[in-house]
């Protein structure tokens, strides 16, 4: 016989599932999905044909694991950001869920927990080092959260922010990559550095993307605020093309031919995109950076990445 005292706590449980699903669907919007699906499909199989080219990739049951890592984490970071913006957001962002109450804070914390155990023992599946990887990624997240509730000039200086937070991301590809490595689809050869410059080109050429501004925002986290709006698209174009370059430099082109030599060259003509959006920007009036290019730049690179590792292994 069901205990009536059990009902409200189930209730309450109910009712905190539901608000946790409602805060998913609107800070974790399928793109992001798609961005984590196509962020490790692309880092594993770079690593692969830097370093194991003579054997064909293709993902597996591994890959599909390190995926599904990945997405929930993504989560676990979207909701320590949530927590530690919450006095900014409570400005700039009045209708986030934590701050509007749709979400408590500790309704987060406790699906951070529930993440953090599914994550690990995921990870632990694949390899001690996997498991190990992806703590740190866990564990970086609190420091970020912590550092900035200590510093304001960490919370206020927009580049030593970013200097601060970036390296969660260089986190998750040192686990994606090590993993891959652990499991058999890539190898551990020093070439496999070349991925962090790549994919941290990639993204940093959106994170400076969409946070460009023609005009002044003061007291907000803009970069244009720091090096003003020339500068600040400049950089993000300039993101773009490091990356390209030195992924063309890795994983050499022009010793391939057929398909494979045309994809290998795909990751530099990409760069037209960011290019196309900067020039857009200094010759028209928008108040904003266009954001499109920039994701249509990291989205097509990471789709070009996983096409040419299927076509350049094993040749």
């Amino acid at each position: 016989m069901t205990d009536l005292a059990e009902i409200p706590a189930r209730t309450g449980i109910l009712t905190s599932v539901g608000r946790i699903a409602r805060f998913t669907k609107v800070m974790y919007k399928p793109h992001y999905l798609l961005y984590g699906i196509l962020w490790v499909l692309a880092l594993e199989g770079t690593a692969a044909l830097l370093t194991k080219p003579d054997v064909a990739w293709h993902p597996g049951g591994a890959t599909a694991a390190r995926v599904g890592v990945v997405a929930i984490v993504l989560l676990y970071l979207r909701m320590v950001d949530e927590q530690k913006d919450l006095e900014y957001d409570r400005v700039h962002n009045p209708d986030r869920p934590l701050v509007t109450g749709a979400v408590s804070a500790l309704e987060l914390r406790s699906a951070m927990a529930v993440i953090a155990v599914v994550s690990i023992g995921g990870s632990l599946a694949l390899s001690v080092r996997s498991a190990v990887a992806i703590t740190a990624v866990l564990a970086y997240g609190l420091i970020l959260w912590g550092l900035e509730r200590l510093s304001e000039t960490v919370r206020t200086n927009i580049m030593l922010n970013l200097v601060v937070t970036y390296p969660v991301q260089l986190l998750v590809t040192a686990y994606a990559v090590l993993s891959a490595i652990d499991t058999g689809e890539a190898a551990d050869h020093g070439r496999v550095a070349a991925v962090a410059v790549v994919f941290a080109g990639a993204f940093l050429q959106f994170e400076f993307a969409r946070k460009t501004s023609r005009i002044a925002r003061p007291g907000e986290m803009y970069y244009s605020n720091a090096l003003g709006a020339i500068g600040s698209a400049a950089a993000s174009v300039l993101c773009a093309l490091a990356a390209a370059v030195c992924e063309i430099a890795a994983a050499k082109p022009w010793e391939w031919s057929g398909a494979a030599a045309v994809i290998g060259w795909m990751p530099l003509a990409l760069t037209v995109i960011p290019a196309i959006g900067a020039w857009r920007f200094v010759r028209s009036r928008d108040e904003e950076y266009p954001v499109v290019p920039a994701v249509l730049f990291i989205l097509t690179l990471y789709l070009t990445l996983i096409a040419q590792a299927v076509a350049a292994t094993r040749r």
